[in-house]
């Protein structure tokens, strides 16, 4: 499922492709063939993201609310589109179009529709205006384990299962630890650690999280090859050399997704409290990432 950096980074293009602009709306797979027709001419206002929710705007009220969830992607293509079952395509002749195939959401709402599905989701640290209060007062009365808690859409909005293992990693933290167990000051590192990490993605379009001391030039490693591109700490890294310590990464499906993370950075009951122990070992170069079992990433 694309994380919140992607779904910010595709209503940024949105609005800059469309923007201010009458657009020719369409339903190819007739799906979304009403809400198109009333569409399809009308000026585009904006477009805007919440965590995992995008939402474009036309003139008159109306907006597409749109959710990817597992499977679907919003892809741009040369005028007049791409090929596949297309439920809702945007654009102009001009500016080429979005297609979008397979969402799990693709609806036409109002913007107070829109305004109360955002208010229901949590803070978003690619809003420069949420509150982290939100988040850390519902983890912190949780029993839940902490990487349980960081992909509740309804606490930590936009982040998914790459943002999770890394930022748990990052911080040193135990994945299995109790929110409730979590110091304050770890969840602001990890809340600042998300503040800074995810515009990146939004301006990369891709997930890197590994620190310059950890890079492939600086450890004389081969790039990581993933399809989500980006080097990272852990995610999709099992049994593979900690870039940090050396230690094969452990992966464990927990809560029906896919958890990575080092035993020997993030030991139990680790709270990102004591300094992590340096690498003790050289990281053999690595080629390319093994496909991930399981489901969820």
């Amino acid at each position: 499922m694309p994380e919140g950096h992607h779904i910010h980074r595709l209503a940024l293009d949105l609005e800059r492709a469309y923007g201010g602009r009458p657009a020719r709306v369409s339903s190819p797979q007739g799906r979304f063939a009403d809400a198109a027709e009333l569409l399809d001419g009308v000026v585009v206002e904006r477009a805007w993201a919440v965590g995992k929710h995008l939402f474009v705007q036309f003139a008159g009220d109306r907006v597409v609310h749109i959710h990817l969830g597992l499977i679907g992607k919003l892809r741009p293509f040369p005028w007049p589109g791409g090929p596949g079952q297309v439920r809702l395509r945007i654009g102009t002749p001009e500016a080429g179009v979005h297609d979008l195939s397979g969402p799990q959401t693709c609806e036409l709402i109002s913007p107070d529709e829109a305004g109360a599905i955002g208010a229901a989701s949590g803070p978003d640290p690619l809003d420069p205006e949420s509150d982290r209060e939100r988040a850390w007062i519902r983890l912190h009365r949780s029993g839940k384990t902490i990487a349980a808690l960081l992909m509740d859409q309804s606490i930590f909005a936009g982040v998914g299962n790459i943002y999770r293992a890394e930022v748990l990693f990052r911080a040193g933290v135990d994945p299995f630890l109790p929110g409730k167990r979590l110091p304050r000051a770890t969840f602001d590192v990890m809340w600042s650690d998300l503040v800074a990490l995810m515009p990146q993605g939004v301006i990369d379009d891709r997930i890197d999280t590994v620190r310059p001391d950890h890079s492939p030039e600086a450890q004389g490693r081969d790039p990581r090859v993933d399809r989500h591109g980006g080097e990272v700490y852990v995610y999709r890294r099992h049994e593979q050399g900690c870039l940090v310590c050396g230690t094969p990464i452990r992966l464990e499906l927990h809560a029906a997704r896919n958890l990575y993370w080092c035993p020997r950075c993030q030991p139990p009951g680790a709270d990102g409290t004591k300094k992590r122990r340096t690498r003790t070992r050289p990281v053999a170069p690595i080629a390319a990432n093994a496909s991930t079992p399981g489901s969820g990433g």
